[in-house]
């Protein structure tokens, strides 16, 4: 089978896309990179240091300076990769309610979305990447071989989170998680910057009645057939 050398993947928060992502890099061989993961610790920066989420200006600052870097897992926690702000390993900080109820509102900035795409951009161009995010395919790597959309019903996904967040002993109730969710969906489509949306040739694929191994088995399938019919993207 061939191979589509760029992997975009896109989708509301626990459609499934990170753990799909990790899949698929892990069985080919590729580079995982989650773009959320660089607006969340921008987030975490800021809640950090006592900027406000409403200081646009001060943001784009910070997005443009922190000394951010991901690498591979460093630790045996079952983390798919490393965070590092400043040095710290802020991996799991970043998953906390607080930073889930305002990455959405930092990430709509036009200001830290041009600065941290630039850096998405050049991770993405050197190919052999399974890249996953919310304007992967639209914005950030609209070159992609394959783009792939994932969704869920809002209280699914909530779900899936809720449980993500009660297996780190994080003391929330269901009821706050789906608010959360549901206003974070409300800025990600709304927001004027690279709203979230489907790219007009991604695959729609939703993941409410699925597992990850129906999801995964499901979309290696639809590669093969998207690389049948285009072969000159495969390598």
């Amino acid at each position: 089978m061939g191979r589509p050398l760029r992997i975009a993947i896109d989708g509301p928060a626990a459609s499934g896309k990170s753990t799909l992502a990790q899949r698929l890099a892990a069985y080919l061989g590729y580079a995982y990179i989650d773009t959320g993961v660089m607006y969340r610790a921008v987030t975490w920066a800021a809640l950090q240091r006592g900027i406000p989420v409403t200081d646009e200006n001060a943001l784009t600052r910070l997005a443009e300076t922190l000394d951010l870097d991901i690498l591979p897992p460093t630790e045996a926690d079952g983390r798919p990769y490393t965070v590092l702000v400043e040095g710290v390993d802020i991996t799991w900080a970043l998953r906390s309610p607080e930073v889930d109820a305002a990455v959405s509102q930092v990430s709509a900035y036009p200001g830290v979305r041009r600065a941290l795409t630039q850096r998405q951009r050049q991770i993405g161009l050197r190919g052999r990447v399974v890249m996953v995010g919310r304007d992967i395919g639209t914005v950030v790597l609209p070159e992609a071989d394959f783009k792939l959309y994932l969704d869920a019903d809002l209280k699914t996904r909530a779900w899936r989170r809720y449980r993500e967040l009660q297996d780190r002993g994080e003391a929330v109730s269901f009821e706050e998680v789906l608010e959360t969710m549901r206003q974070r969906d409300a800025l990600d489509q709304g927001r004027e910057v690279a709203p979230l949306r489907p790219a007009p040739d991604a695959v729609v694929l939703d993941t409410t009645a699925m597992d990850i191994e129906e999801v995964f088995q499901r979309v290696l399938a639809l590669m093969e057939a998207r690389c049948r019919e285009t072969p000159h993207v495969a390598g």
